[in-house]
């Protein structure tokens, strides 16, 4: 039925072996972790941090790998957001946001869950814009995506006439059209192309049943394992180049220390009006440092560590959005080109602009003055907002 989905000359892995792992219980932090000793000398180019060198000897053989994440209310707690380097909010449709998370240094010292991301969802076009930021042929895990649909005929079922989705939306044909399903260049790692031992449905994970639709999780070291199979390791091998041979990193040089004057300790917003499932609110720590996460008037759990999710960095970047474009509801944003948003960090406001020259160019955030924005070392997480979104922000605290 997928077979369009793999390069010519290749077959689907049907394995259907079973994992031995078991879930956790939502609230209790999982034991048995990889840990790693030494001095943290080695920068990471995506979060800023600092690792040991073993970790640098493992992420430095692979690319960054981006995973699709949904954010209904009945995918919640979502497993491995909190192990990411970089995250990305948007809505997918409806007004329901979608993450795609960015693996590549953060996750080595994260869950021993053999699936330890999800669960996982369908591509989006913009999202691609995205990854396109992440190597020449980016690792993008997905469930399906929107593609070219037609209305099912009511006796068999069956898709029969034009295609109804808006030409800008195809996801699917788009990964194609970019190469990232071809052979030696096959980064397009969606579930219909995996195995069983990679990707698979856990209906009862957090402790009671859910929807098909929200049970898929995939196992990052298996997916990083498929892509070294086809040829995409550090090298993409046809062309003997590094993923990172073009790769603009941002600047990670802002002190990770409290400011004297906090003027942000609260952030809140909502994606599309008022949704009391879908608000955003970050509230800032000054002890930590950071800023905690709630989604939907509650504390947003990862699920694998069972803690409130954190970040050092809040970036709202506004982008031209269209709004169901056709009858599949589909939303589009602009993500090449230019605009405006803020950026949180250490307890503090700053307004910023944002420029992606093409689709496989770093977006750039720079400060009223033109000067790139330094980052905190640590988790940065992108909040795409339609341009004329309203956030709140507040606080007066005095260091």
């Amino acid at each position: 039925m997928f077979s369009y989905l793999l390069p010519v000359g290749s077959k689907s892995n049907t394995d259907t072996s079973q994992s031995s792992g078991t879930p956790t219980i939502p609230g209790k932090k999982q034991t048995g972790v990889i840990t790693f000793s030494g001095p943290k000398t080695e920068v990471c180019p995506l979060n800023g941090q600092l690792y040991t060198k073993e970790e640098k000897d493992i992420w430095q053989k692979r690319r960054p790998l981006a995973v699709m994440i949904e954010n209904h209310s009945d995918a919640r707690p979502q497993s491995g957001l909190q192990s990411a380097d970089i995250v990305y909010e948007a809505v997918a449709e409806g007004g329901i946001t979608r993450f795609m998370a960015l693996y590549y240094c953060n996750i080595l010292s994260g869950t021993p869950n053999r699936y330890d991301v999800g669960p996982v969802r369908s591509a989006r076009t913009y999202f691609l814009d995205i990854a396109s930021e992440y190597a020449d042929y980016p690792l993008y895990t997905h469930v399906g995506g929107a593609n070219c649909s037609a209305p099912s005929d009511p006796v068999t079922g069956r898709q029969s006439g034009p295609c109804t989705t808006n030409k800008k939306a195809l996801a699917i044909e788009q990964i194609s059209d970019y190469g990232w399903n071809n052979k030696g260049t096959w980064g397009d790692l969606s579930q219909f192309s995996l195995s069983y031992k990679v990707c698979r449905r856990e209906p009862e994970r957090t402790g009671d049943e859910r929807a098909t639709e929200h049970t898929m999780y995939c196992s990052t070291s298996e997916l990083w394992n498929v892509a070294e199979s086809r040829g995409l390791t550090n090298m993409t091998l046809v062309n003997n180049k590094s993923w990172d041979k073009s790769f603009r990193p941002w600047s990670f040089t802002q002190k990770d220390v409290k400011a004297e004057t906090v003027n942000a300790s609260t952030i809140s917003f909502d994606f599309w009006g008022k949704n009391d499932n879908y608000s955003v609110a970050w509230k800032y720590d000054s002890l930590a440092n950071s800023y905690s996460r709630t989604n939907g008037g509650k504390p947003h759990i990862d699920f694998n560590t069972g803690t409130q999710l954190t970040t050092k960095n809040v970036v709202i970047q506004y982008s031209k959005e269209s709004r169901s474009i056709d009858i599949h509801m589909h939303n589009l944003y602009e993500m090449v080109g230019s605009g405006t948003g803020m950026v949180f960090r250490n307890g503090t406001k700053e307004d910023i602009t944002w420029t992606k020259a093409n689709r496989v160019s770093r977006t750039i955030f720079k400060d009223k003055s033109g000067k790139e924005i330094n980052f905190v070392p640590g988790l940065v997480w992108v909040e795409i907002l339609p341009i004329n979104s309203t956030v709140n922000y507040e606080g007066t605290e005095q260091s």
